[in-house]
């Protein structure tokens, strides 16, 4: 059971790294922006991390450090909206 755990969670870093790396090469082979393609992907990727945080989670969900990890990643993720899209 324990090595299945590894691999789904290491499926999960995967598919946020090819989300983001599928961002950056939408940005470079299309019309897009770079900046547009990576933020793409980084919404891609939010898909994952709520998959591994809240449907699989790895602690128990009374965690606050699990709540403060995601409240993080969506900030951040906010942030980078307004950095690139408000001028």
């Amino acid at each position: 059971m324990e090595g299945s755990m590894v691999d789904y969670y290491d499926r999960v870093l995967a598919g946020i790294a090819a989300s983001l790396a599928g961002g950056l090469a939408l940005g470079v082979a299309t019309s897009l922006q770079l900046h547009t393609g990576v933020f793409v992907g980084a919404l891609v990727a939010t898909a994952f991390v709520y998959d591994a945080m809240f449907r699989n989670p790895p602690l128990p969900t009374a965690e606050p450090e699990r709540a403060a990890a995601v409240l993080v990643w969506h900030a951040v993720l906010f942030a980078l909206a307004l950095a690139v899209y408000v001028e």
